[in-house]
């Protein structure tokens, strides 16, 4: 099942919170998207394995990905070794994206940093023909490496390498975020007000969200923007191609 963009995210959510708007742009451009997590986001302080699963699903439907699957690698413990990176190449080589999305260079929580190192990695390793991997029927897969791989930007304020205009998706990222009732309660329906506070689970992380998106796209000209990092930096055809 190729799709042009692959949308990895360590914990669910991560994906909706930071590069929504721009998958959203992108379909209506004509292409296709998936998404992948990494881990189920067990050591959450909020809900559980099971209703953060139910609500990505919910998310990815809302968002019109082609797929979402979770490698069910250990929350808290994500490292690069051997199994961990044979199950992402596994996953890249299944979808073929030409472009990667992955979390944050470096971040409050340390597993977005570790995820973006492992998600790199796996990219580079994905194009080598000597490490074979198997598809679900045991066929030997071909290798595959994506064309580029941008971090978006999480929850520390980075400079970004460059910005997506999300102004006409941000209204349908929100609602995507929305999803996630188990985390961003304190505007929805009461089922999980018991639940203790966090960082995100107050209105003032929504008013964070809209803070930081018309923070990247005002220098680029745009009302509300997405923000990314590079490793590798991009290069550019035509002058006239950029904002």
């Amino acid at each position: 099942m190729k799709v042009d963009i692959l949308a990895i995210g360590v914990h669910p959510d991560d994906i909706e919170l930071s590069c929504a708007g721009t998958l959203l742009h992108h379909a209506d451009l004509g292409y296709s998207f998936g998404l992948v997590d990494l881990t189920r986001g067990e050591l959450g302080t909020r809900g559980t394995p099971e209703i953060r699963a139910r609500e990505a699903y919910a998310a990815a439907k809302k968002l019109g990905a082609k797929f979402r699957e979770n490698l069910d690698l250990p929350d808290g413990f994500l490292t690069a070794d051997e199994d961990s990176v044979r199950k992402l190449i596994t996953a890249i080589r299944y979808c073929q994206p030409d472009i990667v999305l992955a979390n944050a260079l470096s971040d409050r929580h340390p597993d977005h940093g570790r995820s973006a190192r492992l998600v790199a990695d796996a990219c580079y390793y994905s194009g080598l023909q000597k490490i074979e991997t198997t598809d679900l029927q045991g066929g030997k897969q071909q290798h595959w490496r994506p064309r580029a791989v941008y971090h978006y930007i999480q929850d520390r304020n980075r400079q970004p390498d460059f910005v997506v205009d999300i102004t006409a998706y941000h209204a349908r990222k929100m609602e995507a975020i929305a999803c996630y009732a188990s985390q961003f309660n304190d505007q929805l329906p009461s089922a999980y007000a018991g639940e203790p506070k966090t960082p995100i689970s107050g209105k003032d992380f929504m008013d964070f969200l809209h803070a930081k998106a018309r923070t990247f796209g005002r220098e680029a000209g745009y009302d509300l923007a997405e923000g990314f990092n590079v490793v590798r930096y991009p290069g550019v055809k035509d002058l006239f191609d950029l904002d």
